[in-house]
């Protein structure tokens, strides 16, 4: 009975000294989350009202977020009274560990935060980089998602992405889509071109400005090669591109001029 009462005496004894710590602590942790939740809202709101860039608003919010709840559990901890100086001097130690055993996701996260400043594309915008050709679906910390004409997801590293050669098809709004058609060489060419002409310029996805262009590119073995050449806004680049390869046939083929057989529509990109 006497050693049961010396345990309930110090349990009772730990309970006043940590009890009220405990309760300040978790206290602390539900109105610091609250508050960082209402922080982070409220900054979307003055983000989207200075209208800044999406892929930016994503990357500042996770930053601001990471930062504060770093901050909050610091606040925590030290309210359980365990010292922040050495705290912080193990966090320093595990963080330079940290930093040693993830040199690339400090490259990917340096790289992300380049692709933020200097803006080579924002989401939404159609790229080729590192081999990839997707339209930007988001840029994240560490990584940077494209979706390609295959509807297939693409996760590359921010670290490549800034460091590597980037195409953006969508910051000039326009791009041409470049094909090459060989006719016989007894074909009238005048009359082939202005029949390739009409053909694109039927076409509603093509672009008025700059005009579609249909030029001899080269005299071949067994034909005369023309480089039939439409514009149009990136999003319609298939459209066109196999538009051009289809009406080209049938456009031809109603005017009654010749394509040798065999042939190859070749398509430069």
């Amino acid at each position: 009975m006497e050693n049961a009462q010396v345990w309930i005496d110090k349990g009772i004894d730990l309970a006043m000294e940590y009890g009220p710590k405990v309760l300040m602590a978790i206290v602390i942790y539900i109105v610091g989350s609250w508050v960082i939740k209402k922080l982070v809202g409220v900054t979307r709101k003055g983000m989207t009202a200075q209208q800044y860039d999406q892929s930016l608003q994503k990357f500042l919010l996770s930053l601001v977020k990471w930062a504060l709840t770093i901050f909050l559990i610091i606040t925590v901890i030290s309210t359980l009274g365990v010292e922040t100086t050495s705290f912080a001097a193990v966090i320093a130690a595990a963080g330079l560990a940290i930093g040693l055993a993830l040199q690339g996701s400090l490259s990917n996260f340096a790289g992300g935060v380049l692709l933020i400043i200097f803006k080579p594309y924002k989401i939404g915008d159609l790229v080729e980089a590192q081999g990839v050709l997707g339209s930007v679906k988001e840029i994240e910390i560490f990584t940077t998602k494209l979706i390609t004409p295959q509807n297939k997801l693409a996760i590359i590293p921010n670290g490549a992405m800034a460091n590597g050669n980037i195409i953006n098809y969508t910051t000039e709004g326009k791009m041409r889509v470049d094909t090459t058609v060989g006719v016989d060489y007894g074909s009238d060419l005048q009359k082939t071109k202005q029949v390739l002409l009409e053909m694109l310029q039927a076409n509603p996805k093509v672009l008025k400005d700059p005009a579609p262009s249909v030029n001899v590119s080269e005299l071949a073995d067994s034909s005369v090669n023309l480089a039939v050449r439409p514009f149009c806004k990136p999003e319609d680049y298939w459209d066109v591109y196999f538009g051009t390869i289809e009406g080209t046939k049938e456009a031809l083929d109603k005017a009654g001029i010749e394509i040798p057989y065999p042939h190859e529509v070749q398509i430069n990109k």
